[in-house]
This record gives structure tokens, sequence and C-alpha cells, in this order.
């Protein structure tokens, strides 16, 4: 019971902390370039924010 409880305690400090510094903790990992390129690559992987992104910038539809 003790156990199940402090590790209840500890997954919800983490989660806490994670969340309070959750600014400081994707600008850390972005910081690097070969995170940065995999966090890009991987959201432009998604046919939908790729057309949006594209869409946005150059004004209309595209078949990319």
């Amino acid at each position: 019971m003790s156990r199940m409880l402090t590790s209840i305690l500890m997954i919800g400090s983490i989660g806490y902390f994670a969340y309070r510094y959750r600014f400081r903790i994707i600008n850390m990992l972005l910081a690097s370039g070969w995170m940065r390129r995999l966090a890009v690559g991987s959201i432009m992987s998604l046919p939908g924010v790729k057309n949006k992104m594209m869409q946005s910038i150059f004004g209309r539809p595209s078949d990319w």
C-alpha cells in the first residue's frame, strides 16, 4: 500500500513539474540540431499539418 502511494505521488510530482516547466523543457530539447530536425520532420510528415502550412505560406492548395 505504501509503495503504491509513493509511486502515485512520485508520478504526480513529475507530471506537475513537467507541466510547470514545459516551455523550458521544450526549449532545452529543441536546442540541439538533430533533435529539432527530428521534431520538425515528424510533424511535417503528418499530411494535414503539411498541407495547412503550405497553404498558409503560398496561399493556394497544395498537392505535396
